[in-house]
This record gives structure tokens, sequence and C-alpha cells, in this order.
């Protein structure tokens, strides 16, 4: 496969393994049983937010290829991960399948549009640029619960 290697998501995935690597930095510190904590009743334990974080490149991406709610459902049924060897994994394994797919695209495929499920429609860039927000907004609830929540500071820096 031709890599294009466009400035514009060369940039944009400096940023994400920044934010990718913190996570999975904070994950190195929790233990198994520390994945079961749900610091709010009715809200996601940190297991069930390190899975969501860790299928976030893989599901993200497929959003931004127009896959309907049907195709997306299947997708977070089908990854489901208990053991912290498995988010890591998934994590790393969704973020290089993401890498690889933006590595292919032209500066003019990234100016492409398409339209999510649910109507938005974004670039192909707009939406890498969601994928890292999406990251960084997990990410910082992670810490927040562990911080905040488990009184368990994982000392990560957060930013270069």
């Amino acid at each position: 496969m031709e890599q294009k290697n466009n400035l514009y998501s060369k940039s944009a995935f400096h940023q994400i393994e920044i934010v990718v690597n913190s996570i999975l930095e904070m994950i190195n510190t929790l233990k198994q049983e520390d994945l079961l904590i749900r610091p709010t009743q009715g809200k996601h334990s940190i297991g069930e937010l390190l899975n969501h974080i860790a299928l976030i490149p893989k599901a993200d991406f497929l959003i931004s290829e127009e896959a309907d709610v049907i195709e997306l459902t299947g997708f977070y049924q089908e990854n489901v991960y208990y053991s912290i060897e498995e988010l890591k994994l998934s994590l790393i394994q969704n973020y290089q399948s993401l890498k690889v797919s933006y590595e292919s695209f032209s500066e003019q495929e990234l100016l492409e549009e398409s339209t999510s499920y649910w109507g938005v429609t974004y670039s192909r860039y707009e939406w890498l640029l969601e994928i890292a927000a999406h990251l960084y907004h997990h990410r910082g609830q992670l810490h927040a619960m562990l911080v905040h929540c488990c009184k368990q500071d994982p000392n990560v820096a957060l930013f270069e």
C-alpha cells in the first residue's frame, strides 16, 4: 500500500499518539479489580470506560465511513474486553488500524465528506480531529475517576 504521508494527518496522529500512550500508562497503573470500580451508580465502571476508549479509533473510523447504527451496535457487542491486557491490545491495534487507513489517504481524499448515521457531515480530516477530541475527552474522564473517586493519582503526563 502506498503511503501518502500527508502533513495534516501526520500532525494529528502525533497528538493521537500522545493521548493513546498516556492512556496506556494509566492502564498500567491499574489492577484487574480496579476495572470493576463504578464511581457513580448508573454510569460506566473504569473497565467499561476503558473498553469504550479502546474501541474509539475503530468505531469512530467506521462512523466516518458511514457505518449505520446496526453495524456499530454489532461492532460494540462483538468487541467487549475484560482484562487489562485485552484492553491495552485492543487500543493499540485499533490505533494502528486507524493510522494505516489514514496514511493511504491523499490530501484530496482527506477533504472528502461523509455523513454519520445521526446526520453529522465532516471531511475525513475533521473526523480525524473528532477522534482525537473523543480520545482526549475520555482520557480526562478516566484521569478524574482515578484521582477523585479512587484516590489513585496515576502520575502520568497528560501533555508534552
